[in-house]
């Protein structure tokens, strides 16, 4: 939604993007807090009080959803403002008091080459067709690697994109590509309906903002397995646990159907973090990047050697897979993150350590 004149809440969002920050944080009763590089940080002045984030929320809050925030304590919706940015604003009740978090988002994808990504990336994006995921905690950057991959596709195919986003937080401007981008809730009912209109719509590709629940996995597989790109995200770790919570979103009397079916419809997993850079100049992504070989698949359908995904992505870099701790070493052994960031990303201190002595990059 876009919103002109004075807002009480823009000066707040002017230091958010004054300060390069990703999240602004209100909150009744303290001082409104930026996150930066990962840190919250107090902005100056004084506390707020509950009538000012209930009045910040009166004046940016969509028509449509005050009675769903009035009944739930909920809503979701993006903010334009001219000359400041694009934001995603979530708005709840804590304590009985307005509570608002507003992430700043681009108004433009970033191109995958700007944002520092593994060249497996771009050829996965470039991908006719299959599932692509795109994985990792909140804040970690998903939506902009999905973004980046969009635009990757926009650059240089000439096909019919349809996402499917809560809410639209990158706009997209055609180049080789038609993209047509659907909001939850003011284009369309929720996700599971926006993926079966999406099938009449001539798609060749569908980004999902993210698969919540069994019906909208099961309709991203099919759409994968019928020649379709499908683009999508989850908040898991890595592409092992990807794996099992795919398959957990449905009944075990379903499970090996399911294995049957990602096996032939994926295309890659790519599993991301954050990690603070050596130079203090913001962050930078550490990435577990899977990609579905014939020995990928084999895990995937036989539960038995499920657990053996990680090994074989630590094994695949001819195909350009790597694991977390392979990225996070190539980023310490070139001076990109520091070595206590190393270790606190990843998910096997112990072992990266070792691998990094056997390397000479840390003294024995």
């Amino acid at each position: 939604m876009e919103r002109q004149g004075t807002l009480a809440i823009e000066p707040y969002l002017r230091a958010l993007v004054d300060s390069s920050g990703s999240d602004l944080h209100l909150k009744a009763g303290v001082v409104p807090r930026i996150r930066v590089d990962g840190t919250l940080h107090p902005l100056r002045g004084g506390p707020l009080s509950p009538a000012d984030t209930e009045h910040m929320l009166s004046q940016i809050i969509r028509r449509d959803l005050v009675t769903e925030f009035d009944e739930t304590g909920e809503a979701d919706f993006a903010l334009m403002i001219d000359g400041v940015g694009r934001f995603r604003v979530n708005a709840f009740r804590q304590r009985g008091d307005v509570g608002l978090v507003l992430r700043r988002v681009s108004i433009g994808a970033i191109p995958l080459q700007d944002l520092g990504l593994p060249d497996a990336v771009q050829a996965l994006s470039l991908q006719p067709r299959g599932l692509i995921l795109v994985t990792g905690p909140t804040g970690s950057g998903k939506t902009t690697t999905l973004a980046g991959m969009v635009d990757e596709i926009n650059k240089h195919r000439d096909v019919h994109v349809v996402t499917i986003e809560d809410p639209i937080e990158i706009i997209h401007h055609d180049k080789r590509a038609l993209i047509n981008q659907r909001e939850v809730r003011i284009d369309t009912a929720d996700f599971k309906v926006a993926m079966r209109a999406a099938m009449r719509q001539d798609p060749d590709v569908i980004q999902i903002g993210e698969m919540r629940d069994p019906e909208t996995v099961h309709a991203a597989l099919s759409a994968a397995e019928t020649g379709h790109l499908v683009l999508s995200t989850l908040h898991t770790v890595d592409a092992q646990e990807t794996i099992s919570r795919i398959i957990d979103f449905f009944p075990p009397h379903e499970h090996q159907q399911i294995r049957l079916s990602l096996a032939g419809a994926l295309r890659g997993i790519l599993c991301q973090r954050l990690v603070p850079r050596a130079d203090g100049r913001g962050r930078c992504v550490a990435m577990e990047v899977c990609i579905n070989t014939g020995r990928v698949s084999d895990a995937i359908v036989d539960k038995s050697k499920t657990g053996t995904i990680t090994s074989l992505i630590a094994e695949g870099g001819f195909y350009g897979m790597q694991t977390f701790d392979q990225h996070l070493v190539a980023l310490y052994r070139d001076r990109v993150i520091t070595l206590d960031e190393a270790m606190s990303a990843s998910s096997s201190p112990h072992d990266l350590e070792v691998e990094l002595r056997r390397l000479g990059l840390v003294a024995s």
